[in-house]
């Protein structure tokens, strides 16, 4: 079970290191539970459709967002409960368990 995790939380990672896939997760992070068409993404965020396709669906492969058919239109929504865990796993397995404080070296503001 916690390598399957791992599994998941590293896929998670890599779909979000991609500045447009971050970008797009995050547009659909603050759209909430009504979530956002292909068509919202692409005008709000200024990016071609086509290169807004292979995005979302490396994030909806990761499990970061879901999406729905409604009627001729697809709405994408950002997957909460696997933002969540990866969160967890993040905080539960960072500095392997020692306290995880943050200097005042480490601060930048």
């Amino acid at each position: 079970m916690h390598e399957a995790l791992a599994v998941s939380a590293l896929a998670a990672l890599a779909a979000l290191a991609h500045t447009q896939r971050l970008r797009v997760f995050r547009a659909l992070v603050v759209a909430g539970a009504d979530g956002l068409t292909p068509s919202q993404l692409a005008d709000q965020l200024g990016v071609a459709r086509s290169n807004l396709s292979f995005h979302l669906k490396e994030l909806a492969t990761a499990g970061l967002v879901s999406v729905e058919q409604q009627g001729r239109n697809l709405i994408y929504r950002a997957a909460y409960d696997q933002m969540n865990a990866l969160l967890g796993y993040l905080t539960e397995h960072c500095c392997a368990g020692a306290n995880c404080a943050v200097s005042d070296a480490a601060r930048c503001c």
